[in-house]
């Protein structure tokens, strides 16, 4: 039976049970439900948005940072904020992350961040904590990297409050029912709850879930059809987290998933490394396709550009996470 199934995945978070999901068949040749997707895509080095309902050519929208700091971008959300309504967050392997004003006119180059910081280390994630406005930054040398503001609705005034060692840093996630920041890394997921505002902010009480000895953990994300649970990969499967009990269950065997989604309609999405011939180069950790699944867990179509890409993470395009 396929735990992706939204009855099915409720009903292992309560039993706590944990079969593997084998996700075998061919299911729909198409979404049955319309939801948009935004992806990292390394090729062109833009942050773009699709529908999944139709086959993807010129994006709804695209950022385009350029190269250097902003290279290999891996990483993005969307939050809504006060101040300036929609932003998305954004994180690269080439060392930056910021804040995207998704409003603003002119989407190429960097004009439209609202802040933006250089922690290094090779950024793989970045979430905000709502209502306080602080950022948190994951980088795989191994560090989360809290900023906190001086005033919440200018994030100019950002700074840097709090550095906490944290092996294999790969992947933050917002809980906003139980207020929790959530990491994921080598050997573990860690909860964290947050104490002070402004530039007293600070991650505290972290709480250690094992997703197994020598699994590095690649992303966390909401399933938009189940709120009791986070979703999370890491190097040999993807798997739910209750943010509750902390019960982990196995939602797909497979490895080197570097993001999975889930819509609340049960269908879901993912990008698996298999490399790409792109540039002559061996990057080994992107996909030219994103494969989307049905809400019964049977593989249904992909995603992929007709002038070549290199997906790193797919999400959904929401701001009405939990």
């Amino acid at each position: 039976m396929d735990l992706t199934r939204r009855t099915l995945i409720k009903t292992a978070v309560i039993a706590g049970a944990a079969p593997a999901a084998l996700w075998t068949g061919q299911g729909a040749a198409s979404a049955s439900a319309t939801y948009e997707v935004a992806v990292c895509e390394q090729y062109h080095n833009q942050i773009q948005i699709h529908s999944s309902s139709s086959a993807w050519g010129t994006p709804s929208w695209t950022w385009s940072p350029g190269q250097g700091g902003w290279s290999n971008l891996s990483d993005v959300k969307f939050r809504s904020t006060a101040a300036f309504g929609e932003v998305a967050l954004v994180a690269a392997s080439g060392g930056n992350v910021g804040i995207v004003d998704k409003a603003a006119s002119g989407t190429q180059g960097t004009g439209s961040l609202l802040w933006s910081a250089a922690p290094g280390d090779n950024p793989h994630a970045i979430e905000r904590i709502p209502n306080i406005g602080a950022i948190v930054t994951a980088s795989s040398g191994g560090y989360l990297h809290v900023y906190g503001p001086t005033a919440i609705s200018d994030p100019s005034t950002l700074a840097l409050v709090q550095t906490i060692s944290f092996a294999g840093a790969h992947g933050l996630w917002w809980d906003d029912v139980n207020s929790r920041l959530w990491a994921i890394g080598q050997d573990k997921a860690t909860s964290y709850a947050v104490s002070g505002t402004y530039r007293s902010t600070r991650l505290v009480s972290g709480v250690n879930v094992s997703i197994g000895s020598g699994n590095l953990g690649h992303s966390l994300d909401a399933s938009y059809s189940n709120s009791s649970i986070l979703l999370a990969s890491h190097s040999s499967a993807v798997v739910a987290i209750n943010k509750t009990t902390h019960a982990v269950t196995t939602v797909h065997a497979n490895g080197a998933v570097k993001s999975f989604s889930q819509d609340a309609s049960g269908e879901s999405f993912w990008v698996q490394a298999t490399g790409s011939t792109y540039h002559g180069d061996t990057r080994n950790w992107v996909n030219p396709t994103v494969q989307f699944f049905d809400a019964g867990g049977a593989k249904s179509f992909t995603r992929g550009l007709s002038y070549g890409a290199e997906f790193y993470k797919a999400r959904l395009h929401s701001t009405n996470f939990h």
